[in-house]
């Protein structure tokens, strides 16, 4: 704040990296009301003076709380905010209604309501007299994909303007972004005091860093242990998937009792608000979430971050860590790896200067999975999150960035599935030709698991009706695709065919070394006879063995 504050007072624009838990929000929120209270004109009501935008509404909520703690003490600026997971039309009432001079919002609403001029919203004419615009966690909102929405928002905007940038970690796409928006900015990195400035560690010092080694079907086991141990703490579990948090989120629920467990994931629209809030005030309890928690939410008092899925991304990490330890507080951090992982560790501490201790697993833990085995049995609902939890999850590892550690051809998909509880395994691409010998599916018929809830179980009779009358009818019939051109049959069977290549070639050729010398000898030959250069005779001559392959 104190490097900060004065430069942004200014009028210079800034672009800030600080690490987690240093009190960005305040370092952003007193200019912005300083430099409004010193306009020469004062803002009318619907002129809008200053925008605030963020990746997630959970963490627009909290700035906008953090903002209204200053501007009840200035009646003269009236503050809105807009973010999805409701109707757009009563944010446009609102903004009619109260005005906003100061504007905290999520870019893709803030994106919707600028192309609202049919319902009598003109924000484009509103903004003219705009002061100043923070991007705050600016490498997420990239991150996310919001570039189309912040260049649409940066085009209605005044280009003489004061603009900050505010995250813990500066990615290569906000350095693009610094030389776009900002005019000659005062560039602020503020580090860690003593040992660790030196090598400009980007997790605050009081934090202390785990990690531990364990099969993947001994992880939900070491975790339900860990959890069971610190009842009494507050803790934040994070897993790679919205699916992966839907499915743990309720075995956790059942397996850990006396203590209030939530879930917070990207897909739940309407609820989110109300838990994020809720889990807040809590002296106590577990939230199992995505990365949608993951930057810049202030949760009080959080003891532990656990990771049981490694993030998507290095900088993901610090943040993720970050949650706790804020302010000078002291927290800890553990993340779950799988044998073939342990080289992250070291991949972390060079590449996020992120310093980190082993932590032993437990012994003499008990096993939990037979009891989530019998949950599934029991319940198709539970049945069918496993499945969808173990799909997302291996589609996720397939796209991680650091696939040099995280390989998915090193995974162990049986004790992968294991982990997962999984009562067999499901048909995906990625399993497609293998074998698992010791994975043991259950010897029970999956499509006769019904489900608890009386409803779904009734709708899904009906389908399985349905689909039975259709096998009727069309038995013996040839399944011929009516109306559709033969070529692009054609070209459906080409498309297939080159993704079975890709995958094969991914996996590891076929194709012999002589063979492949043999191929690129008759792939050069072809080139020279399509130039003329050779006759087709010469060409038939002079071809090795490959002949028909190459045919």
């Amino acid at each position: 704040q104190s490097a900060t504050i004065p430069l942004f007072m200014n009028n210079k624009d800034v672009a800030a990296e600080a690490v987690t838990g240093s009190g960005k929000t305040l370092a952003f929120v007193i200019p912005i009301l300083e430099i409004l209270l010193r306009r020469e004109e004062k803002l009318k009501k619907m002129q809008v003076g200053a925008i605030i935008i963020t990746p997630t509404r959970e963490l627009a909520i909290q700035i906008d709380e953090v903002l209204s703690h200053f501007t009840k003490h200035f009646p003269r600026f009236s503050q809105i905010l807009l973010i999805g997971g409701r109707n757009p039309m009563e944010d446009v009432e609102k903004f009619k209604e109260h005005g906003g001079n100061i504007i905290v919002a999520t870019p893709g609403r803030l994106e919707d309501l600028f192309r609202r001029k049919a319902d009598g919203l003109d924000l484009a004419s509103y903004v003219k007299s705009l002061d100043v615009l923070v991007l705050d966690e600016a490498d997420r909102l990239l991150d996310m994909g919001f570039e189309a929405s912040l260049n649409t928002i940066l085009d209605f905007l005044p280009k003489q303007r004061r603009t900050g940038l505010f995250s813990a970690t500066q990615t290569q796409e906000v350095e693009n972004l610094v030389r776009a928006g900002l005019r000659n900015p005062v560039r602020i990195s503020v580090k860690e005091k003593g040992v660790a400035a030196t090598n400009t560690q980007k997790t605050p010092t009081r934090l202390e860093n785990y990690y531990m080694i364990c099969k993947a079907d001994e992880k939900f086991n070491q975790l339900v242990h860990f959890l069971r141990q610190h009842k009494q703490e507050k803790h934040l579990v994070f897993f790679s998937t919205c699916a992966c948090v839907e499915y743990y989120g309720k075995a956790l629920e059942s397996l850990i009792k006396q203590v209030k467990i939530m879930s917070i994931h990207g897909k739940m629209k309407q609820k989110r608000n109300k838990i994020f809030t809720e889990f807040r005030k809590l002296p106590g309890g577990i939230l199992v979430c995505t990365d949608v928690m993951a930057r810049g939410i202030d949760i009080p008092e959080v003891h532990w971050v656990l990771q049981y899925d490694p993030p998507s991304s290095a900088s993901a990490f610090v943040h993720r860590c970050g949650r706790t330890a804020r302010i000078g507080n002291v927290g800890s951090a553990l993340v779950f790896l799988l044998p073939m992982e342990e080289s992250y560790v070291n991949f972390l501490s060079i590449n996020q200067k992120c310093p980190m201790q082993e932590m032993k697993p437990q012994t003499n833990v008990l096993d939990l999975l037979p009891k989530l085995k019998s949950m599934a049995l029991a319940d198709r609902a539970v049945f069918e999150k496993g499945m969808k939890a173990f799909v997302s999850y291996v589609q996720a590892y397939a796209k991680h960035e650091c696939n040099l550690i995280f390989r998915i051809k090193d995974l162990d998909f049986a004790s992968l599935a294991k982990g997962f509880a999984l009562l067999k395994m499901p048909k995906m691409p990625e399993l497609r030709g293998k074998c698992f010998p010791d994975f043991t599916p259950v010897t029970v018929n999956t499509d006769s698991i019904s489900f608890k809830d009386k409803n779904r179980e009734k709708q899904r009779q009906k389908q399985l009706e349905q689909q039975r009358k259709e096998r009727q009818e069309n038995a013996g019939k040839k399944n011929f695709i009516k109306n559709k051109a033969w070529s692009k049959q054609k070209a459906k069977r080409e498309k297939k065919k080159k993704i079975t290549a890709k995958r094969k070639h991914e996996e590891g050729s076929d194709i012999e070394d002589e063979d492949m010398e043999e191929l690129l000898n008759d792939t050069r030959l072809l080139k020279r006879l399509k130039k003329g250069k050779i006759s087709e005779e010469e060409f038939e001559k002079t071809l090795t063995g490959s002949q028909s392959r190459l045919k």
